[in-house]
């Protein structure tokens, strides 16, 4: 009896006592080959080094040194989502000074396109953008299409016709508004715009999230111009802004953080250069008060 107890004793701890030792070699190697993946390690050897050139490698050659070529990521060439924005806008700047409306306005069109995938807290600004190109569009291809070629001439046209609103007077047909007032609507909400790119870009670990710094741009670009209602609105509709994560993703799609934040801000460095010159050409002809 005592050898028979002994043996069904035996044979319940080798039942468990193997299970548990296959469980810990496995966990083991697991631990094992976590440490060599963490540390660049592919071997037990006594001296080990992480696969790939060392971080720092000095190579001799004959001829001066040459810095390495900056490569531009895909999200800015011709197809990426940031290039199909910054390539009309920057196109706009024409050399004369001036600012071209065609390219001006095919800007704006690849802008609302990429912030519309952001929720539905740009449905307000976007949808009355589109309204707004649209609206310049039918200058820009009507019968008077020579006098809507660019910022400059459009104004000196509508000048000249008795086009242009008194200062502060909104028409009575918001349809029926002249190229140069729907102009500066478009202006402002592109401020808007570049100043919410930038902080994003801009934003520091641990500071505020993307709500608040575009909450903020909101406040200093298009609230002043806006009715309290529509500024509550807006105010709880930040409270709802994409992280700045999905603004980076969306921006440059399967790029690093760095790669993405240096490419949504040199993004917002060309939209702050087309509202820099649009600015200034509406001050000079006394347009900022149209609306």
């Amino acid at each position: 009896m005592g050898v028979a107890l002994l043996t069904q004793v035996s044979r319940r701890y080798f039942r468990h006592a193997i299970p548990l030792a296959v469980l810990s070699l496995l966990l083991l190697y697991l631990c094992a080959r976590s440490f060599r993946v963490v540390s660049g390690c592919t071997s037990w050897a006594q001296s080990c080094n992480p696969e790939g050139p060392p971080p720092v490698q000095v190579r001799w050659q004959s001829g001066p040194l040459e810095a390495p070529k900056w490569k531009e990521p895909p999200c800015e060439g011709p197809q990426g989502v940031l290039g199909r924005v910054m390539e009309p806008f920057r196109a706009s700047l024409n050399p004369e000074g001036d600012v071209a409306l065609s390219q001006y306005l095919a800007g704006w069109r690849a802008l609302v396109r990429f912030l519309t995938p952001l929720g539905s807290i740009f449905a307000f600004a976007t949808d009355e953008a589109s309204a707004k190109v649209t609206a310049l569009e039918a200058r820009v291809h009507g019968p008077e299409a020579a006098h809507y070629s660019s910022l400059a001439a459009m104004a000196a046209w509508e000048r000249r016709a008795g086009l242009l609103e008194r200062p502060g007077v909104a028409p009575r047909d918001p349809a029926r508004s002249s190229g140069s007032r729907t102009l500066l609507l478009l202006h402002r909400a592109l401020r808007w715009s570049q100043l919410c790119l930038h902080r994003v870009a801009a934003a520091t670990p641990g500071g505020p999230d993307a709500g608040v710094q575009c909450g903020d741009a909101y406040r200093t670009a298009l609230a002043p111009h806006h009715p309290w209602l529509v500024r509550q609105a807006a105010r709880l509709a930040f409270l709802a802004f994409p992280s700045r994560g999905r603004w980076l993703g969306l921006a440059c799609p399967g790029a690093g953080e760095t790669e993405a934040r240096a490419a949504l801000a040199r993004a917002a460095a060309t939209l702050e250069a087309v509202y820099n010159r649009t600015q200034g050409l509406l001050a000079e002809r006394g347009l900022l008060g149209l609306a």
